[in-house]
């Protein structure tokens, strides 16, 4: 192995969204000759069945949990397995990396941000802890702070009736525009002593402890909220997005390497093709957010409504304790303009001309890919920061429209109607600030761009720790 500068191990939380950007991370440093070891869980590493070659091996581990528990749909039970199995089998795989003669001992950790349990690992180690947040910086902040937030009053929420969701809330520096509807929904309980809750709490103060902080998010577009942060934590918090971008720069280093847990049905992209251009509004929930029937059919029956051409993404498992069955009217009406697939390729889906529209649950993957190609967004958020991303997207930013909590046909057909009306006023500035971030995006992973420089910087402090050779 000659040449190689070092040693990295990462660590995503085992969901598709925080899969997705540290495989991106992993192509990045194999380009800039570092060696990856991929860590998921049993379960994920079953569904992608990676094969390890000279610069990057896949290794796993069990997560305590029978095959047919529901993983992401039980959310608090796989993250309290996830600590108590975790950092045994993870000390496991580091100590034989460390012993191992066939690879060069770890130089770094780059483990999620809600995976703090690595510190002691990596201190036993002697190798630094890098935490990454597959947060927004705006997401992040809002879980940074749950303890200014505890002691203004604002959260466990007093009661279930939803009176307080629309009161302000203005002690989160950079976010005044935040309400109480808008913070991520492991915040929004009434019981304090909830599991998420206290989790979240105690894996965004424990960042602390990390050597630095990673976000997929760029300058330009959340730099107020990064500035506040790194006051917080003495200039540790990095941004180096967008990842999809910088990443796409070296090629098919890792072509034969999957990052979907999903089938990609590619077949959407040929249907995409006999489109005109951006007349097509791109529908996806993601990979965790889980509707009930009466919402599938609000957006069924809304999508029809407003006659605009459309590409769902329906998994399987989209509908709560069911398959997702769509009404036949509806499937009948709209068999001319619609297309439907169980999981779409959806960078390629989004940088697609035909695309004009992305209806989302406003997942950070999902709103930074829709930006860092110009798309316009709907935001209809189901949990976690989705809420506090849908505000940014609407608020501050204005690059889409946010939806009301609960899903009814005619504000979905009103808002469809209003994104992809390319004519309106409204729309063609909505397209002009996308512009505008799009390009800024690219150039911020570009050589002298703040997300290059940011990069750069971490690669150096890995180098700096590099024990190859000692």
């Amino acid at each position: 192995m000659d040449g190689v500068r070092g040693h990295a191990l990462l660590l995503p939380f085992p969901a598709q969204g925080h899969i997705n950007p540290l495989m991106q991370l992993a192509k990045i440093l194999i380009a800039n000759h570092f060696v990856v070891t991929f860590v998921n869980t049993d379960f994920i590493e079953k569904r992608l069945n990676n094969k390890s070659s000279e610069y990057m091996s896949f290794q796993s581990f069990p997560d305590g949990l029978p095959p047919e528990h529901g993983r992401t749909l039980k959310l608090p039970e796989l993250c309290e397995s996830l600590q108590k199995h975790g950092p045994f089998h993870v000390e496991n795989i580091v100590e034989k990396i460390m012993q191992s003669l066939r690879v060069p001992p770890l130089t770094i950790i780059v483990a999620d941000g809600v995976f703090s349990f690595t510190q002691q690992i990596a201190d036993k180690f002697g190798v630094p802890r890098v935490a990454f947040w597959t947060t927004s910086a705006c997401g992040f902040s809002a879980y940074y702070y749950m303890p200014l937030l505890i002691e203004q009053g604002y959260i466990p929420l007093k009661d279930d009736s939803g009176s307080c969701k629309n009161d302000v809330i203005s002690c989160i520096p950079e976010m005044e525009a935040l309400r109480v509807k808008d913070l991520p929904s492991f915040l929004t309980v009434t019981d304090a002593e909830d599991y998420m809750f206290q989790y979240l709490l105690r894996e965004a103060q424990n960042t602390h402890q990390a050597s630095l902080v990673l976000l997929n998010t760029f300058q330009e577009l959340e730099g107020p909220v990064l500035r506040d942060l790194n006051a917080k934590f003495g200039n540790k918090v990095l941004s180096i997005g967008p990842l999809l971008l910088s990443s796409a720069c070296y090629g098919d280093l890792i072509a034969d390497t999957k990052s979907s847990i999903w089938n990609e049905e590619t077949s959407c992209l040929e249907w995409l093709d006999k489109q005109q251009e951006s007349s097509v509004i791109y529908v996806c929930f993601g990979s965790i957010a889980v509707l009930s029937d009466e919402e599938l059919v609000e957006f069924a029956w809304g999508l029809e409504a407003s006659n605009q051409t459309f590409l769902w993404v329906i998994r399987p498992d989209l509908v709560r304790g069911s398959s997702a069955v769509l009404p036949g009217e509806f499937l009948e009406r709209t068999k001319e303009r619609g297309f439907f697939v169980a999981w779409a390729p959806q960078i390629k889906v989004l940088s697609h001309p035909s695309v004009g529209g992305f209806l989302t649950h406003s997942g950070w993957n999902s709103t930074i890919e829709s930006i860092s190609y110009g798309v316009p967004m709907i935001s209809s958020p189901f949990f976690a920061e989705q809420p506090t991303n849908r505000r940014f997207v609407d608020d501050v930013w204005k690059v889409g429209y946010e939806m009301r909590e609960n899903v009814l046909r005619e504000e979905v057909e009103a808002l469809v109607r209003k994104l992809m009306n390319l004519g309106e006023e409204q729309g063609r500035e909505m397209r002009f600030r996308l512009k505008i971030l799009k390009e800024r995006a690219v150039a911020s992973v570009k050589v002298g761009g703040a997300s290059y420089k940011n990069m750069q910087d971490f690669l150096r402090q890995m180098q700096m720790k590099m024990k190859i050779g000692n």
